[in-house]
């Protein structure tokens, strides 16, 4: 995904973590895709010898595809901003690693005023490395 390929997302690089939309039901779900290189800074840190996709990275992805989803029902002028009210029942079921290609997937499940609640999914070939649900808020215009 390019700069000028925000897909509604208020983020810029380098804390872009969604790579490139697949499909997407506006307002509805979102289904993009993901790939960290073993280039990448964070690795350095985490961990030295033996990298791995920290699970706050990997659901920070989660959280722009739903906010993908929430975003593609508004038109593009007056779109709000979608910010991280809530993450729960986030479970890891292995460690994702650099240049693993990651499917991530957003369903919204419920709406309660200006808040959009999410069942969330990342895949590595067709096997589930993490799930839970995000909760967005809606914020005003993004401009």
């Amino acid at each position: 995904m390019t700069s000028d390929e925000n897909l509604g997302l208020p983020h810029r690089p380098p804390f872009v973590f969604v790579r490139q939309l697949i499909a997407c039901e506006p307002g509805v779900s979102a289904e993009c895709q993901t790939q960290f290189a073993s280039d990448d800074p964070m690795f350095a840190g985490h961990f030295p010898g033996d990298p791995l996709v920290p699970g706050v990275i990997l659901t920070e992805a989660l959280a722009q595809t739903a906010g993908i989803a929430a975003a593609s029902a508004h038109p593009e002028t007056s779109r709000p901003r979608f910010l991280l009210s809530a993450i729960r029942q986030m479970k890891f079921f292995r460690a994702v690693r650099p240049g693993e290609k990651i499917i991530l997937r957003a369903r919204k499940i419920a709406t309660v005023g200006e808040l959009l609640q999410f069942e969330v999914e990342a895949l590595i070939d067709d096997q589930p490395v993490a799930s839970g649900q995000i909760v967005l808020s809606a914020s005003g215009k993004d401009h």
